[in-house]
């Protein structure tokens, strides 16, 4: 590796300084939001830059969408890019997510962005090996616009209202496309409801991911069984009184290998979520006593039937959410939802003049 060829650009030195002192940045090098660049994006997406594009329950000020543009510019967002991200802000901007839990918990609770539908392939986003990883402009840049405009047009900022202990790296940014083209089963988003062609974003509030890793199993009940033990976690215990291991709707990344595996065994996608739901089980003496004691106290006071049930993964089969996603090899991921309450949260993405919102 040499030096760059191109010449050096005083001005940029001079502007991520001012940008970090003015506190707009996530600690990494931006793209100075000029004028010039925030008005091209939004010509090139043909909005007007006025109009409304979310209003987040934090900041509870509308969005334009020259808000969004600024951040997606500092991020390093192609204009295409824009918007995604203006659909998974009005995404989290529901109730049903509940930005403000996620946003300001203790816990490492931030959004992951799911890309679904011909958009993903017209921004070349990245749905195959390393896809939860670096290396892809869309994806890398498309989940740090997010994570910008919170900071930004919602003041979600570390220490302020973000009171986070630990964080996580995906606070920087979390987004992927599905692999469609190597799954079995039909898309995320035509399992919510919308048409195939249709380009939609979902967004999931996760507080980690676990590896699962399976080279072994061939059988469908078998594999489910890897999946169901590697999500009874005692550390993520949520839910209310129900006592979830999680958020309630777990997001498993599934694999392409794995996901042929299941099908090669006669499992539809809701036959896959039932077997693994029926295996997810934790019995309450795995908890420690003083666990256990405080969940009986709690589901007692709900008025739960049996105070000693064991615990689940989520309340039924249909809200475990499977995408599948990654290249060669078997290792997948679980990735729980915060054990506050929110939910998974899709739109359809705005294409260039045509408001589909």
């Amino acid at each position: 590796m040499d030096y760059w060829s191109g010449v050096q650009d005083t001005g940029w030195d001079r502007a991520q300084d001012e940008l970090l002192a003015l506190g707009w940045t996530d600690g990494l090098a931006v793209t100075p939001p000029t004028r010039e660049r925030v008005e091209a994006m939004l010509a090139h997406c043909q909005v007007n830059g006025d109009e409304v594009a979310a209003i987040l329950p934090i900041a509870l000020d509308p969005l334009t969408w020259r808000d969004v543009a600024i951040n997606a510019v500092m991020a390093g967002c192609p204009p295409a890019c824009l918007p995604v991200v203006a659909a998974a802000l009005n995404a989290i901007a529901d109730d049903a997510f509940n930005l403000i839990g996620v946003a300001t918990t203790t816990g490492s609770a931030t959004p992951l962005i799911i890309v679904n539908g011909p958009i993903a392939a017209e921004l070349d986003m990245n749905s195959a090996g390393n896809a939860l990883g670096p290396g892809n402009r869309a994806n890398a840049t498309i989940g740090r616009a997010l994570s910008l405009s919170l900071r930004n047009l919602a003041q979600v900022r570390p220490g302020e209202l973000d009171m986070s202990t630990l964080g996580q790296p995906a606070k920087y940014t979390c987004c992927f496309s599905e692999n469609v083209g190597a799954s079995p089963w039909q898309a995320l988003h035509v399992d919510r409801g919308f048409a195939v062609d249709d380009s939609v974003v979902t967004v999931v509030g996760i507080s980690g991911s676990v590896e699962v890793v399976d080279s072994v199993s061939q059988h469908p009940t078998d594999l489910a069984q890897t999946f169901a033990q590697s999500m009874l976690i005692a550390g993520t215990i949520g839910g209310g009184a129900l006592g979830l291991l999680g958020g309630g709707e777990p997001l498993i990344i599934m694999a392409p290998e794995i996901a042929d595996a299941f099908h090669r065994g006669g499992f539809t996608k809701e036959q896959v979520k039932g077997a693994i739901f029926d295996a997810a089980v934790m019995p309450v003496d795995r908890l420690s006593p003083a666990v256990r004691e405080h969940l009986a106290g709690v589901r007692a006071s709900a008025g739960f039937g049996d105070v000693n049930a064991p615990l689940r993964v989520a309340r039924d089969p249909q809200d475990l959410l499977i995408v599948v996603a990654g290249g060669v090899g078997v290792k997948s991921a679980y990735v729980p939802t915060w054990g506050g309450t929110t939910r998974a949260v899709s739109r359809v993405i705005r294409r260039a003049g045509v408001n589909t919102a």
